[in-house]
């Protein structure tokens, strides 16, 4: 059974990821938000990619406030709190993580691993060309390596945003033609 613990023990433990859940009972999440956060720690330091200590960065702040948060509950509230795994990787969430993640966020995804993956293989070929060219051309290349990533994460955060105005614009004309054919239809209902 959980109970509520210590409110500076809890600060303590908060400062790592899933260790105040552990201390308040909850196993089962602390051992998810800390697996979660060493796992993304050593994939970004395996693969050298720092989006995966951005994203320990979120978790980071996700468990703290969540331990804070199991903290701040009512008694009641607390004690009926059912302890259960972050991820749920034996199967038991598969409904909704079929239904929820991959089919509305596949596309996402596949952008989003394609990008991881031509970042690790860009870093790797420009460690084999620093090996391969001459100093002059090293320097050279370094500053081409190190505008293109820039240069192509500012025009796909360009594309972004004007598809995201275009898609709220449509969204707009759609809503004002379904009121002008719901007004019209009142109307006509009006006269009859």
């Amino acid at each position: 059974m959980t109970k509520k613990k210590s409110g500076f023990w809890t600060f303590i433990f908060s400062l790592l990821p899933g260790a105040a859940e552990m201390y308040m009972g909850f196993m089962k999440m602390g051992v998810s938000l800390m697996g979660l956060f060493f796992g993304l720690f050593m994939l970004g330091g395996f693969f050298g990619q720092s989006i995966f200590i951005l994203a320990d960065v979120v978790v980071w702040f996700y468990a703290f406030f969540h331990a804070h948060n199991l903290r701040a509950m009512d008694d009641e509230d607390f004690y009926m709190l059912e302890d259960d795994y972050l991820l749920h990787l034996d199967g038991s969430g598969k409904e909704f993580w079929d239904r929820m993640v991959v089919s509305r966020y596949r596309k996402l995804a596949a952008v989003a691993l394609i990008i991881i993956g031509i970042s690790i293989l860009w870093n790797n070929l420009l460690d084999l060309l620093h090996w391969l060219l001459p100093g002059f051309m090293q320097d050279v290349i370094y500053m081409i390596s190190y505008r293109i990533p820039q240069t192509v994460l500012g025009i796909a955060i360009i594309v972004a945003g004007v598809w995201m105005i275009r898609g709220k614009k449509r969204e707009l004309l759609d809503g004002e033609e379904k009121g002008e054919k719901e007004d019209g239809r009142e109307t006509d209902n009006q006269d009859a």
